[in-house]
């Protein structure tokens, strides 16, 4: 390792999966914990550490890590009784769902990963036991003709599909994130699909937190459509349930650092707070067709 590596906390976009466990291990050691990720614990000790230790707020974003991934268990839960036969994740980085949560034995539960991730994740869990069934799949997203061909296999080998796509999406480009929906909604048997979305403030503010950090690792963050979830339409899904993370931060009582000034200006100042929410107004979508 160089000593340029060293100093630098993101080396690459698949840091920002050590970044997500780290949280999720900061959360499974409460005693109070909303959830138990061991492995998060054990995948991000060290490096994951290390990053959240160095980007500026890299601590104090853990509530929102937490509570994201509070809706998105929940909504994956909710939709199983719904007949759905297939789970894919894409960009899955470190997710240990399928270890922990009580899925039913029978769910297909499909991985899609940079190579080195996969293989890394594969070494890391190849001892563990899953609660249903596990294929990871190596793939760089961004090759779409590879992308559409994956897409195509799997949707021949399931009639409900769940798509997880968490963490990606402020990653890529708005034409990047349309053409991936778009040959998500070429697969018929594609029905639902989970996303988190923020606003043009939020990536205002995290690329001035992290813009440098995060070109130096050759991504930025990107996707914070001003039109909010109707960017989706015209490329075929529609906003069936938006879950704001500020709402579910209180029902779980993991609320973002300073939220005693929020409740105060709320009182004080009624009409600019809700201005300033609605700026603000970070979520869980479930989209479908």
């Amino acid at each position: 390792m160089t000593p340029a590596q060293r100093i630098q906390p993101l080396r690459s976009v698949s840091d920002t999966a050590l970044l997500v466990a780290y949280h999720r291990a900061m959360e499974t050691r409460r005693p109070d914990a909303l959830f138990h990720d061991e492995f998060a614990v054990r995948l991000s000790e060290g490096r994951g550490e290390e990053i959240a230790r160095k980007l500026p707020y890299g601590r104090r974003m853990a509530w929102s890590t937490i509570v994201r991934t509070v809706v998105f268990d929940e909504m994956v839960l909710r939709l199983m009784p719904r007949g759905v036969e297939a789970v894919i994740n894409l960009a899955a980085g470190l997710d240990a769902r399928p270890y922990r949560l009580p899925l039913p034995p029978s769910l297909r539960w499909i991985e899609v990963d940079l190579p080195d991730m996969i293989r890394e994740k594969n070494e890391a869990l190849a001892a563990e036991t899953p609660r249903c069934r596990v294929e990871r799949i190596p793939l760089d997203l961004s090759q779409s003709r590879q992308r559409r061909d994956l897409f195509a296999r799997l949707g021949t080998e399931s009639a409900n599909a769940l798509i997880l796509t968490e963490g990606l999406l402020v990653y890529l480009a708005p034409q990047v994130v349309g053409e991936l929906a778009e040959d998500l909604r070429a697969v018929g048997s594609f029905r639902h699909w989970v996303i988190d979305l923020a606003t043009p403030m939020i990536r205002k503010r995290v690329n001035r937190w992290w813009g440098r950090k995060l070109k130096r690792a050759n991504t930025k963050y990107q996707f914070a459509p001003e039109e909010g979830t109707k960017f989706f339409e015209p490329h075929g899904w529609h906003e069936a349930e938006f879950h704001e993370l500020f709402e579910h931060s209180i029902r779980l009582n993991r609320p973002m650092s300073g939220i005693w000034m929020f409740k105060l200006m709320s009182r004080l100042m009624p009409r600019r707070t809700a201005r300033m929410r609605e700026q603000w107004r970070a979520g869980v979508v479930l989209l479908e067709r």
